[in-house]
C-alpha cells in the first residue's frame, strides 16, 4: 500500500488528488505531485475525519477517502461457477464450486460486498486459504503445534493453547478455536465476535465447528471482509494485491495463489 507524502510524484499522487477533488478538500486538476497545497488538502481532510493530522497518506487516510465513494453496482447475478472456476485451475474443484458459491454470493450480497472488487477478493481469499473450495479446519503444522513431525510432538495446536492476542484461555483452546471455514477463522474472540456480527449471539464461541457449516461459512468471510472494506477497497485501487492479502491473512500466506486467482477473476469477470 502506498505512503504517500510531500514531495512524492506518480500515479498514485494522482490517484490521491482525486480523491481529495472528489471530495471538495483539493480544487484544480491532478498534477501528480505532492505538492505544498496538496498537502493542506491532505491535513484537512484528517482534521475533518479525525484522523491523524501528519499530512502523510497512508492506509487510514486512504481507506477514509475511498469510504466515501459511493458503492458500486453488485454483480452478483452475473457470477456463473464456471466463470468462477476460472479462478481454481483445479478441475477436481468444479463440483465444490457449484455447490458452495451460492452460499458465498448470498452473503456478499448481503453485506453490501457484491460488486466486483471484494466479490474478486473473496473468491481469491477462498484460493489462498483453502483452494478447494470448501470450508476445512486447519490442519497441524510447525506454526500451531511445537516441535511438529517430531518425536516430541506436543499436542494439536498446542502454540495456539495460550494466545491472547486471539482471546484463547489455554488447553483446549489451540484446538477447538483453530481456523475454520472459508477464511479460517481463528481464535476464541474471533469466534465469538464474528458470531455476535453474525446475529449468532453465543453460538458460534460455543459450537465453533459451525465455521464449516457451508452457509455459515460465506457469512463469516462476508463479514470478516466487512470489516476491512473500505481499507481493501484503497488497496485495490491503488492495486496493491499484497496490502490486500495482508488486511486478511496478516501476512503474505498464499499470496501467490490470492494473486493468480485475482487476475484471472478480473478478466473471467
Amino acid at each position: 500500500m502506498p505512503v504517500l507524502k510531500h514531495g512524492d510524484r506518480g500515479k498514485s499522487v494522482t490517484l490521491l488528488q482525486q480523491l481529495l477533488s472528489e471530495n471538495s478538500v483539493l480544487d484544480g486538476a491532478a498534477s501528480g505531485r505532492f505538492d505544498d497545497e496538496t498537502l493542506r488538502a491532505v491535513m484537512l481532510f484528517q482534521d475533518r475525519k479525525n484522523l491523524s493530522r501528519d499530512g502523510v497518506a497512508g492506509l487510514e487516510t486512504l481507506g477514509s477517502l475511498v469510504a466515501l465513494r459511493p458503492t458500486p453496482a453488485s454483480i452478483v447475478s452475473t457470477v456463473t461457477p464456471a466463470k468462477a472456476a476460472k479462478m481454481f485451475p483445479e478441475r477436481s474443484v468444479a463440483g465444490n464450486i457449484a455447490r458452495n458459491l451460492p452460499f458465498v454470493l448470498e452473503a456478499l450480497e448481503e453485506a453490501g460486498l457484491g460488486y466486483k472488487d471484494m466479490v474478486l477478493m473473496a473468491l481469491a481469499t477462498i484460493r489462498a486459504e483453502t483452494a478447494g473450495f470448501r470450508p476445512i479446519s486447519e490442519g497441524k503444522s510447525k506454526f500451531n503445534t511445537s516441535a511438529f513431525g517430531t518425536a516430541n510432538e506436543g499436542p494439536a495446536f498446542d502454540l495456539y493453547d495460550d494466545r491472547g492476542d486471539l482471546g484463547n484461555r489455554g488447553h483446549p483452546d489451540g484446538a477447538s478455536y483453530r481456523g475454520r471455514g472459508y477464511v479460517q477463522l481463528t481464535g476464541r474472540s474471533n469466534y465469538r465476535s464474528i458470531g455476535a456480527a453474525l446475529g449468532m449471539g453465543s453460538d458460534l464461541e460455543t459450537q465453533p465447528e459451525l465455521a464449516n457449516d457451508p452457509a455459515t461459512a460465506g457469512r463469516i468471510l462476508a463479514a470478516f471482509l466487512k470489516t476491512r472494506e473500505h481499507k481493501i477497497r484503497a488497496a485495490l485501487l491503488f492495486d496493491d494485491l499484497p496490502a490486500a492479502r495482508r488486511l486478511v491473512n496478516g501476512g503474505s500466506h498464499g499470496l501467490d495463489r490470492f494473486t493468480k486467482a485475482y487476475k484471472a477473476g478480473a478478466k473471467a469477470l
